[in-house]
Parts: structure tokens; sequence; C-alpha cells
């Protein structure tokens, strides 16, 4: 399938999946991405060391990052923009994401609706 990819890195959230792979000694193939239920909003994204590719799971690599989106999670996550922010008081990893339709004062939880299935076509897994 060709087209735009599923998810989309930044250069600084690139090179922190690359630095977080490196550092588990061969361990980790990547980041996992989701989407929980949970928090003021509703809904929360999740990410996580990835140590093998799950059934079902798509993976996006870009910059030379390898992230794996679960299942349950691609209809939220299509189209999505992954960042890699540093304020004075944290890190974090952020998404700006199409499907958001809201999200909540602390940073931490959002209301997403998931994309149309026929928007697949255009994306490339």
């Amino acid at each position: 399938m060709s087209g735009r990819p599923l998810m989309e890195l930044t250069d600084a959230a690139a090179e922190r999946v690359r630095g977080l792979v490196e550092k588990s000694g061969g361990k980790a193939v990547g980041l996992r991405v989701g989407v929980k239920n949970g928090g003021c909003a509703g809904m929360s994204y999740t990410v996580e060391m990835a140590e093998e590719v799950r059934p079902g799971e798509s993976l996006v690599e870009d910059k030379g990052a390898k992230v794996l989106i679960d299942p349950q999670a691609l209809l939220f996550l299509i189209g999505a923009r992954m960042d890699f922010t540093t304020t004075k008081l944290s890190s974090t990893f952020t998404f700006n994401n199409p499907n958001e339709t809201a999200a909540c004062g602390c940073g931490e939880s959002v209301s997403l609706q998931p994309a149309d299935a026929s928007l697949l076509k255009a994306y490339s897994g």
C-alpha cells in the first residue's frame, strides 16, 4: 500500500524513540502507541516499549524510528503526528491528532472520535 504514513513522527519524537530502543539493550523493537479509556475527557494516549510485534499491529517507520500502533487504536490515531517535548518540569510524548475533538486542562486526557475506516486506503502501513 502506498500513500501517507498512518502516523508521523517529528524529528524530536524519532530521536527519542531511537534512543529508548538503543538503551533497551536489544530487548525492544520500538514503541507501542495506543489509547485507553479514562481521564476527565474520556481517553488518554498510551506509550510503552514494545519487545515484539503483536498480531494485528501496524508498524510505522519514520526517520529511522519504529512505532507500533495497537489495532484497537488505529482509527483513533490515523493521521496523528507524534512529538516529544521537554519543559522545565517534564519530558513527554505529545500528539497532534486530527481525530481529537477535545482535551482537558491537564493535558493528560482527550476526547477522540475514530476516523472513517475508508481513510485507511489513503494511508500506508
